[in-house]
């Protein structure tokens, strides 16, 4: 495979950024050979690092540049006769990653750290030397990022490497910054290695390091290394994909002009807006061109509004869809609901009357550069509001306000897969879940999880292993199993068995999700192979407890010698409105005027009859106990219906499924209207959850 082929930058088109910012690419060769010559004042910078300094001023004209010096010279001294495989002295790799963070806006320790990221790991440099010369807080990242050692793991050393820069990302995001940056600049030299090494290299940035530089939200390496993969694992489609776009490059573009009018408009509106074409990268056009077929001009590219407020946003949305034909189906809102990777934008397109369809895209500048930069445009997370806050505890984990819910639960089932391939595995699995669902515990409380997640995974990421115990969930105020999905928004009641003896079904696999959930039940099926093959709900006959009596209670039909009997399946009570029909026998059964019966009973032509109650204010009803099984339960419920002065007619115990046990009550109540006080006794007995009448 040519360097062509397998380096996208190597085509000017293939990066239109470069182009577009007007910047000329910089010779890494002359840079090395820079570093080698050596000796340069101890007052300024070495003239290596310039190009470094002067992106870190853009962004903080204020930084101290002496520990930049200072990084650089042991780094330069400590790599001095090392080479890279394209014959480049090796300084030249950390200044390259250095200079990408530099632009996204990273703050002095990162580039401090990046400019050290591989001494530690190739050199004699150890961490205990960086520790004392630059500070804890440039050792714990440049350790994040040095590998482990191949002589102690063998074939496991690239999942524990990454094992071990997620778990230090957890610390301190800023690990993963320089990680991505360093695969960045690797990918972009990856032409002089052998073919087999730049597809394994390849596979492993694209279920990996592109997720995760999605989800830290660094789209601008991100959508870099997506064209550089693509250009390795897919060289026919990248050809045709450049073919396309040097197609393109020869004919009319009509989004400048489009750009103009949107300019016009907003200033005729009075808005401060700043409005630039931007193009698609490689990837973008290739899915734009697999989902549409023949490409239009304004596919190409998509319109950039950056103005200075959030409600600068939506005015700049209401003019467009005032003077441009809006694409109502486009319209997407990331202000007011950002992504979980802290993007925010308006999105729309438009139609011009010439019937030119442009994407438009609308965000503050301080948006625009978290969209681009992600958590590296945060600066210092970890800056306190005090100078003494941070010592108040030096054993207290800091708390990372860049940590989403996503690395949350990737840091908490990583410690239960201690096998290097299921935790390589799992990971990948996880990082394939590209979209984030947010559900309300019923304490207050919020869980993230993956889109399509169920009870199940809400109940581990609540409970942990307690959850192996759980029988049950209400979601929104309803009883639903355990399989159920969920969506955004929802509220989730989690119910937990009190037998600690209780465990998953093997069933719960299928439902489950998260890597913490499927590998916690695994586990607990494998150190319960008895269970795991027991069935969980065996088909026994309910017990019956007390025979069962007929009759029609208090209720009265207008049918003179009619044997008059309430409906089990409704079990009317006064006051309800019921209705009467004839059966065989001449009996009279009397429902609920909204039961289901009643319809089937009109269809069939039973005959109807008149029903009402007695002035006696005695009733007969049906209500069903949800319980967790313990012992006494029955007892202890019967002795809550006996305290109401209520007579029980008969009682049907079905066996226990999953720890869940239901009681059915047939009762003679002296008086219709202590039911709902008969219902609260009930419930208020240890382990039921739930009562209803049948």
């Amino acid at each position: 495979m040519s360097a062509e082929a397998t380096n996208p930058e190597a085509h000017p088109e293939a990066r239109p950024e470069l182009r577009r910012r007007g910047r000329t690419r910089l010779d890494l060769r002359r840079l090395g050979r820079a570093a080698l010559l050596g000796p340069t004042s101890r007052d300024r910078l070495p003239d290596a690092i310039g190009h470094v300094a002067e992106a870190h001023r853009a962004h903080y004209p204020d930084a101290d540049l002496s520990i930049l010096r200072r990084a650089y010279l042991l780094a330069e001294t400590s790599h001095r006769g090392q080479m890279r495989k394209s014959g480049e002295p090796y300084i030249t790799h950390p200044l390259a990653v250095t200079l990408i963070l530099a632009e996204l806006g990273a703050e002095t320790t990162t580039l401090t750290a990046s400019l050290l990221h591989d001494t530690v790991e190739d050199t004699d440099v150890t961490l205990d030397q960086v520790r004392a010369e630059f500070g804890d807080e440039v050792c714990f990242i440049v350790d994040g990022v040095t590998k482990v050692e191949k002589i102690d793991y063998g074939a496991a050393a690239e999942p524990e490497t990454f094992r071990k820069m997620l778990v230090a990302t957890g610390n301190d995001v800023r690990v993963m910054s320089i990680k991505l940056a360093d695969r960045l600049h690797n990918m972009r030299t990856l032409g002089v290695m052998r073919p087999e090494k730049q597809v394994r290299i390849a596979k492993v940035t694209r279920d990996v390091l592109i997720p995760l530089a999605e989800r830290l939200g660094v789209q601008a390496l991100k959508t870099e290394l997506e064209d550089l993969v693509f250009a390795i694992l897919h060289p026919e489609e990248y050809e045709s994909t450049r073919a396309l776009i040097a197609a393109h490059a020869g004919e009319r573009d009509p989004l400048p002009a489009i750009a103009d009018s949107v300019r016009g408009v907003l200033r005729e509106a009075g808005i401060t807006a700043e409005v630039q074409v931007r193009p698609r990268h490689f990837v973008s056009v290739h899915r734009i061109a697999r989902t549409r077929g023949e490409l239009r001009g304004s596919d190409f590219g998509r319109i950039l509004v950056l103005v200075g407020e959030n409600a600068d946003c939506y005015a700049v949305l209401g003019e467009l869809h005032t003077c441009f034909t809006p694409v109502v189906s486009e319209f997407k809102d990331f202000i007011a609901t950002p992504k979980f990777n802290l993007y925010q934008s308006l999105h729309t397109a438009v139609a011009t009357p010439e019937g030119c369809v442009a994407e438009v895209i609308v965000r503050t500048r301080q948006m625009h550069r978290v969209a681009e930069a992600g958590v590296v445009a945060l600066g210092n997370p970890y800056t306190t509001a005090t100078p003494d806050a941070a010592a108040t505890d030096p054993d207290e984990e800091r708390v990372d306000p860049t940590r989403p819910g996503w690395l949350s639960r990737l840091l908490d089932w990583q410690q239960s897969a201690p096998d290097p391939d299921t935790f390589w595995t799992v990971l990948r699995a996880e990082l394939a879940q590209d979209r984030e669902i947010t559900v309300f515990r019923a304490d207050g409380g919020t869980l993230g999880l993956p889109a399509g997640a169920s009870c199940i995974d809400a109940a581990y990421a609540q409970h942990g292993a307690a959850a192996h115990g759980c029988i049950g969930a209400r979601v929104n105020g309803r009883l639903t199993s355990l399989s159920s999905p969920l969506s955004d928004g929802d509220t989730v009641q989690l119910l937990l068995a009190q037998d600690a003896s209780s465990g998953p079904a093997a069933e719960w696999l299928d439902h489950a999700r998260t890597p913490a959930a499927r590998i916690a039940i695994s586990s607990w099926l494998e150190a319960h192979p008895d269970r795991a093959m027991a069935p969980t709900s065996a088909a026994r006959a309910p017990l019956s407890v007390v025979g069962a009596r007929g009759g029609g209670g208090n209720a009265v039909a207008d049918l003179p010698d009619a044997t008059v009997r309430l409906a089990g399946c409704c079990t009317p009570v006064p006051p309800d409105a019921v209705a009467g029909f004839l059966v065989r026998g001449g009996a009279v059964t009397v429902h609920r005027i909204h039961c289901a019966a009643v319809a089937q009973m009109r269809a069939v032509g039973r005959t109807s009859v008149a029903v009402h109650w007695r002035a006696t204010a005695d009733c007969r009803v049906t209500l069903r106990a949800e319980s967790f099984g313990r012992p006494h339960l029955l007892a202890d419920l019967t002795e809550a219906i006996a305290r109401e002065g209520v007579e029980v007619v008969s009682a049907t115990v079905e066996p226990p499924v999953e720890q869940r046990v239901r009681h059915s009550y047939t009762l003679q109540l002296p008086d219709a209207a202590g039911l709902p006080a008969l219902m609260r006794a009930m419930r208020d007995v240890p382990g039921v959850y739930d009562v209803s009448r049948v």
